[in-house]
């Protein structure tokens, strides 16, 4: 007997959507549920074989109730089943409560004396759709101002901006946690010891060979006195480290080398020479850096 929607067509749109109904509401990080899950993947089997199974039943409890019925009663269902679903009753019957349409319905009774030009006029009602459609936007309406108008509520544009506030301030606390995602705005001065034992042999392994192991200063210039080229201060000597010196004749850009942690370690230890005053330091370079936050020299 004539299905209105195939079978073939039916229990995959069941499936897919019993299995999309799971990826959405099972939490599974960045995998699929049936993946991290494997009781998702035997319940997906087990209701698929299930789906397949009650197919099967149903086919066969309409194939013996067909053979059951009279000639009379089997041409009647037959006659019934030939139809498009535009011609089936519950699809007149919902037509007509949707539509208020009478097709049995006389226009001449409708008509109204107006005439224009030839053009008549009927006193239809309008379509129920239309007139609760229309109760509808008219509630929507008065709760909308009570709501934006009347109490106050945000509207689009102010949580927008609450919603970009509260982004930043994530993306600041995320980024205080997250190392590889440091730069000069955001890095901080460290002053643990661990820290600076770190960043010690940072620098004796990376920068001894131009600033000398006490940083005093060799063919870069000396890191002791109060005195920057690029300007001191943990967040400038983060991007000085980061991006390289001057151009032509200043150090190479470290960022390929050194992650963003490991400069804001070596960048810390190397304010804590500040005063060391090592021998046969070299000349002083570039203005005195005046660090108004505290954070270096």
């Amino acid at each position: 007997m004539k299905k209105s929607i195939p079978v073939y067509v039916r229990v995959p749109l069941i499936f897919f959507a019993v299995f999309g109904a799971m990826e959405y509401f099972i939490d599974s990080g960045d995998r699929p549920a049936f993946i991290k899950f494997p009781m998702v993947s035997l319940f997906l089997f087990v209701f698929l074989f299930l789906l397949i199974a009650i197919e099967i039943t149903m086919n066969a409890i309409d194939n013996v109730t067909y053979q059951l019925l009279s000639e009379e009663e089997k041409l009647k269902q037959e006659t019934t089943s030939s139809l498009s679903w535009k011609e089936q009753q519950w699809y007149k019957n919902l037509r007509s409560k949707l539509t208020n349409a009478d097709s049995d319905g006389d226009e001449g009774q409708l008509l109204l004396d107006h005439d224009y030009d030839g053009i008549k006029e009927l006193d239809n009602n309008l379509p129920p759709w239309w007139v609760y459609l229309f109760y509808a936007c008219v509630v929507f309406a008065v709760v909308y101002m009570v709501r934006y108008e009347v109490l106050g509520a945000d509207n689009q544009e102010m949580e927008l901006k609450n919603e970009i506030a509260q982004a930043k301030i994530e993306v600041a606390e995320y980024m205080k946690t997250a190392p590889d995602l440091m730069d000069e705005k955001t890095v901080t001065l460290l002053a643990e010891p661990t820290d600076l034992a770190v960043g010690k042999e940072v620098f004796t392994t990376n920068c001894a060979a131009c600033h000398r192991a006490d940083g005093g200063g060799q063919i870069g210039p000396n890191l002791t006195d109060k005195e920057w080229v690029l300007g001191g201060g943990i967040k400038n000597l983060f991007h000085t480290i980061n991006n390289g010196g001057r151009d032509g004749k200043g150090m190479i850009a470290w960022k390929g080398t050194l992650k963003p942690k490991e400069i804001q370690k070596v960048a810390s230890y190397i304010l804590s020479l500040q005063g060391t005053n090592p021998a046969d330091a070299k000349v002083a370079e570039g203005e005195v850096w005046i660090d108004e936050t505290n954070s270096g020299k």
